[in-house]
């Protein structure tokens, strides 16, 4: 009888489960329409978000909000070396324009063989035969070649980069009172040379003289004429050198 009576007391609630199988459906439908709108979001989707949740939890509607699109962060390296990359871009321009005026300042020299432009990875070369600049065996500026540096100081004296001045002899042991040897000739030769581009206005700061004597040719010194070739004067303008990296930064 006892039995009985229990059984009876429990069967108004054994259809109860059915009340949080309900409660389940309805998250687990509202979690993949989340999932579903998350997936690309724009102003459609999301108002279909706000509107199935809303539907889910009462009839309430979420707030919209404006969403703006974020751009990938780049690494630092990434930036660094872009900006190595433009600035060696904008150095190469600027010596390719400076080679093209010092062309032009002296196109009859160059006409003639006496001088040479030329660029490379370490910058513009200006090389003028040593007969151009000075008489035989002296290291004292002939008066055209200081009209013909003082163009070539007047384009160098607002440029930024460094210059290298460097003189040359052929193997000829000198036979001067002045000079001891070709070391000296061609020391002084360039300081003369750099005398003048300061006289001319480029900061003393910018510029180095060098002497090379005999040693290096840019012929065999087997004839006269490759003689002459080796007698010489360059005037380097050195290409600015990148920016070092950043610590940390490969």
């Amino acid at each position: 009888m006892a039995r009985k009576r229990y059984e009876e007391g429990t069967g108004e609630h054994h259809e109860r489960w059915l009340i949080s199988y309900a409660d389940f459906i309805t998250l687990l439908f509202a979690f993949f329409v989340v999932m579903y709108a998350i997936s690309i979001v724009n102003e459609g989707k999301y108002a279909v978000l706000s509107e199935a949740l809303g539907d889910a939890f009462g009839g309430r509607q979420m707030a919209p909000q404006a969403y703006t699109s974020v751009e990938p962060v780049l690494p630092l390296s990434h930036i660094v070396n872009r900006k190595r990359h433009e600035a060696a871009k904008r150095e190469r321009e600027r010596m390719e324009t400076l080679a093209r005026d010092l062309n032009a300042t002296l196109l009859p020299l160059v006409k003639s063989g006496q001088v040479r432009v030329t660029q490379n990875a370490r910058g513009i070369s200006i090389e003028l035969n040593a007969s151009v600049l000075f008489a035989q065996g002296e290291a004292t500026l002939q008066p055209d070649a200081r009209e013909v540096l003082g163009e070539v100081a007047g384009l160098l004296k607002n440029d930024p980069h460094r210059i290298e001045v460097e003189g040359h002899t052929d193997n000829t042991p000198i036979a001067s009172e002045k000079y001891a040897s070709n070391w000296e000739l061609s020391a002084v030769r360039a300081a003369s040379v750099v005398r003048l581009f300061i006289e001319n206005g480029i900061q003393d700061a910018r510029l180095a003289a060098i002497g090379h004597g005999a040693t290096r040719p840019v012929a065999p010194n087997d004839s006269a004429a490759n003689q002459a070739r080796n007698r010489r004067v360059a005037v380097m303008i050195l290409a600015a050198l990148p920016e070092p990296l950043p610590t940390g930064v490969q």
